[in-house]
């Protein structure tokens, strides 16, 4: 495989700080699209009855499936996803996690997607795509009960890792942190796409793998005054995620923080 890069994600290298400098306001306004314009990506979990996955495995492999999906060699110029993910970076990166078990988690193999397994946690990056037209074997997957507890941390990876932290305010759902933590894998590889080129491709050799952490409320409060200027804070390798306000927090909420995976 040639090192990826990264090409469909230009625009939403382009969007970010942009995005990060709207108020609430702007950012309910902002966030508007025709319907036949929205996309989306589709987070699945595999979530077996009784047996709930690990936390920290279904966090962490949500950023690194999003990320992958975009730096597949066929979401490069000429491939056959590159034109969906690009279409997809032009408007907002929506993701939507579901829950699947047994013969429906059997059936998502035969759509265009990447699997991530985590400490036995199991997750499907689903092609982005427009909404009204979703595959039915997808649409028929329920958003609610998207949700585990929050396990012990995993044993930290070696470079090149993903570090993404998660807040202990506002409490969000195991659903709700996936999707964040896939936007921070799809704007890591976006922002090295831009300016580091061989870092993104030996994260993306490595497997794009990620490491999730909830954090108190002292370090996230760090954080936060570290990336208070975005572009700077990015030459430190840290970056932010904002969300659109849609579920669970308000809009314009930082959800996430992570550092971009080093060598």
């Amino acid at each position: 495989m040639t090192a990826p890069t990264g090409a469909a994600l230009a625009p939403l290298r382009d969007r970010y700080t942009h995005w990060l400098g709207l108020d609430e306001a702007a950012v309910l306004a902002d966030r508007d699209e025709a319907v036949q314009d929205i996309r989306a990506m589709q987070l699945v979990l595999r979530l077996e009855r009784g047996d709930p996955p690990s936390w920290h495995g279904a966090v962490a492999g949500a950023a690194t499936a999003a990320a992958l999906i975009c730096l597949d060699e066929r979401s490069e110029p000429g491939g056959e996803w590159f034109d969906a993910v690009a279409a997809y970076c032009r408007g907002h990166i929506r993701k939507v996690t579901r829950r699947a078990r047994t013969g429906q988690w059997d059936a998502l193999a035969e759509l265009p997607s990447v699997l991530v397994e985590r400490a036995g946690a199991q997750v499907r990056a689903v092609l982005p795509g427009p909404v009204a037209e979703l595959d039915k074997r997808i649409a028929k997957l329920q958003v609610g009960g998207t949700d585990a507890p929050i396990d012990q941390a995993l044993p930290d990876l070696p470079p090149p890792t993903l570090q993404v932290w998660v807040p202990p305010e506002p409490a969000m759902t195991l659903g709700k942190t996936m999707a964040q933590a896939g936007h921070a894998g799809m704007i890591a590889a976006a922002l090295l796409a831009g300016g580091d080129q061989a870092g993104l491709g030996a994260w993306a050799a490595a497997g794009c793998p990620a490491q999730a952490e909830q954090v108190g409320a002292a370090m996230w409060a760090s954080l936060l005054a570290a990336t208070a200027e975005p572009v700077a804070a990015w030459d430190d390798g840290l970056l932010v995620v904002r969300d659109a306000g849609f579920t669970e927090i308000a809009a314009g909420t930082i959800s996430v923080i992570a550092r971009a995976p080093r060598t």
